[in-house]
């Protein structure tokens, strides 16, 4: 517990840094985020705990990319669902496998066409 309230106070100070640096007073920030002064006070001073919503917004309202305020330096793990990814693998192999036979089949039909006509040239080139 202790670390996670570690974690909140270096990105509520991270967030009163850039705050400082862009000029912005807490009215300011009250009135973007639709709260009362003494309501955004409260999450600098860490009487209210920040929650998503409002970081993102913050983050917005700062003109900074969450990461940022998270201070996370691009060390951002993507995560993929293997799940999801199996099934979509699924389909996209089904879906190769049966234009592959409609595709054999074409060319099995024109290699079928091909010799029929040849069949009818050799008959015509008979009869000359």
């Amino acid at each position: 517990m202790k670390k996670e309230k570690e974690k909140e106070s270096k990105v509520v100070r991270k967030i009163k840094e850039l705050r400082h640096k862009k000029g912005y007073t807490l009215d300011n920030m009250a009135i973007e985020l639709d709260i009362t002064p003494a309501a955004y006070r409260k999450i600098e001073t860490e009487e209210t705990n920040l929650t998503v919503e409002r970081l993102y917004k913050i983050a917005e309202i700062l003109k900074e990319p969450v990461s940022n305020l998270l201070e996370l330096d691009g060390n951002v793990c993507n995560q993929t669902n293997n799940d999801s990814a199996t099934g979509n693998q699924q389909i996209i192999e089904n879906f190769y496998n049966e234009n592959k036979e409609v595709y054999e089949k074409l060319l099995a039909a024109k290699d079928e066409l091909i010799n029929i006509q040849k069949n009818l040239l050799d008959k015509l080139m008979e009869k000359t």
